[in-house]
């Protein structure tokens, strides 16, 4: 299709998304430079006349903090360069974990995080299952909250499975994992977890029965991976056959995805390309949603409505 008031365009984050998304909208991604300084600094230009453009910039917002940085300073350039509305199309938002004020004397990053994209001049926001839903609140600029859980669902459905449960990894999954044993049918399973430090959990018990089923643990993201493969440890134990791994966002810090493909208690993780793996993996199967976002792009150019995008909350 040939499109002359629309463009996008991308940081370095997640390149290899943005063109996919280019492509199933059958266009090329605006010509951007970006470098380093010496000392680190980003420096980034439009090199092609945006003025009066719908521009929509793709980049995930995983660590290092430079991913977010980068994001900020090209919708800053944007709006220099009076495009007609920016928007900030966002697969993985970080920092969404810091979403309230749960001790004394801490930061809620998450709303932060909002704050700086809006007074960047963002006018919208696109983003995929955030760790919290009510960080669309924080925001007083559109914002439209997609699901993944659209295409992991039909790559879910061609295995076939049978006498199987939808397990939550913890009382904050329970949506998610009812969600999605309402579409493709099994029982709901609920793993009782308490953090007693960061990134350290501990399985109480689990709500629920696993006993000669298999089983597909649901969850929005996964950073060291300890957890989940705990928790896939102890249905396993609780008489679980096969356990199959379903998550969104592939944060996989340290030597999680090397964890992973040590461990016997889990067959099988999807995951999509919202942050990009290190490494290809056997044990772990990549589904994109450039389609999902595209579609996205293209009704939000358009004016159409795009509720029909919302998978999980229907």
């Amino acid at each position: 299709m040939a499109i002359t008031d629309f463009k996008i365009a991308s940081g370095r984050s997640n390149i290899v998304l943005s063109q996919k998304v280019a492509n199933n909208l059958g266009v090329k991604l605006s010509d951007v430079s970006i470098r380093n300084f010496s000392d680190g600094e980003i420096w980034t230009k439009f090199e092609e006349n945006i003025r009066g453009v719908d521009l929509f910039i793709i980049q995930s917002t995983f660590a290092p903090s430079d991913n977010l940085l980068e994001l900020l300073i090209l919708i800053d350039a944007a709006k220099r360069a009076s495009v007609k509305r920016v928007t900030a199309v966002i697969p993985y938002f970080a920092y969404a974990r810091q979403d309230r004020k749960d001790q004394p004397r801490v930061s809620i990053t998450a709303k932060l995080v909002a704050n700086l994209l809006t007074r960047a001049g963002a006018d919208r926001i696109i983003t995929v299952d955030l760790h919290s839903s009510q960080i669309q609140g924080f925001f007083d600029i559109p914002l439209d909250h997609l699901y993944a859980s659209t295409v992991l669902i039909k790559e879910l459905n061609k295995l076939g499975l049978t006498n199987f449960s939808v397990a939550a990894p913890d009382v904050g999954g329970v949506k998610t994992a009812r969600a999605y044993s309402k579409r493709i049918g099994g029982d709901l399973v609920l793993v009782d977890k308490r953090r007693p430090a960061h990134n350290v959990a501990e399985i109480v018990h689990i709500i629920g029965n696993v006993q000669d089923k298999n089983v597909i643990i649901v969850d929005d993201m996964i950073d060291t991976g300890n957890t989940f493969i705990q928790c896939a440890n102890v249905l396993k134990q609780n008489g679980a056959k096969e356990i199959i791994g379903v998550c969104v966002h592939p944060v996989f810090s340290g030597e999680a995805l090397e964890r992973f493909e040590a461990a016997e208690s889990v067959k099988k993780m999807f995951v999509t390309d919202t942050i990009p793996l290190k490494r290809e993996s056997d044990k772990i199967q990549v589904i994109s949603v450039a389609d999902l976002l595209a579609e996205a792009i293209i009704r939000t150019h358009d004016s159409r409505s795009i509720s029909s995008l919302f998978e999980l909350e229907r």
